[in-house]
């Protein structure tokens, strides 16, 4: 399974052959460099562990400084395992880039979404509010929490006011436009998830084609 850490740039615009204009995000796809390789022999899974990011030396402590001086690559800020079915194809060290990934390829992506801090019902879990007139006495309140007597309580999982936003959240069957091999740069149709700037892991899609 092909898999790249990135960071989403921003979206825009292209135009297709046939005039049609579509959507697209921009993200910047490695390069990251393979550290270290986890086998099911010593780990018990295949994975291969990989560095993206740019940090200074002098913030990196003694463990890790070693752990990337034996791979033989420069400081990482990111450091994310991967899975992989075959391990024996990467080696130490080996640099991975954005053209691992075709035009045409599907692919999921995953990455931490925009926090939108302590919300309501209704723009947390899409609720509808109430009459708006001056003798109503509901307007944006939860509503209904349970039955009466019994149950007598709140059951578990009711939707209710809360912290939103600012968790894991995976896009799937995204497909790559363009690939800029250059500048590392993907085009992806459609949007995902994260601010700009914000790190993502790109991955072959899991869903069948």
């Amino acid at each position: 399974m092909k898999s790249i850490l990135g960071k989403k740039i921003g979206m825009t615009q292209i135009f297709l052959e046939n005039g049609d204009v579509i959507p697209v995000t921009v993200l910047e796809a490695g390069p990251v460099n393979v550290i270290q390789k986890k086998t099911e022999e010593v780990d018990g899974y295949s994975a291969i562990q990989v560095g993206y990011g740019e940090k200074a030396e002098k913030k990196v402590n003694k463990p890790l400084k070693g752990h990337f001086a034996k791979a033989g690559t420069d400081a990482k800020r990111y450091i994310r395992e991967v899975r992989v079915a075959d391990v024996e194809a990467y080696e130490v060290g080996q640099e991975l880039k954005a053209d691992i990934f075709t035009e045409g390829d599907k692919v999921d992506i995953s990455g931490t979404s925009k926090g939108k801090g302590f919300q309501g019902s209704i723009k947390r879990h899409n609720q509808s509010r109430g009459p708006m007139a001056h003798g109503s006495k509901y307007h944006r309140g939860v509503g209904a929490l349970s039955a009466a007597t019994y149950p007598g309580r709140v059951m578990k999982g009711r939707n209710l006011p809360g912290h939103m936003g600012n968790e894991n959240v995976t896009v799937q069957n995204l497909e790559v436009v363009r690939v800029d091999a250059e500048k590392n740069y993907i085009l992806v149709k459609g949007a995902v998830p994260g601010p700009k700037g914000g790190l993502l892991t790109i991955k072959e899609t899991v869903k069948s084609k």
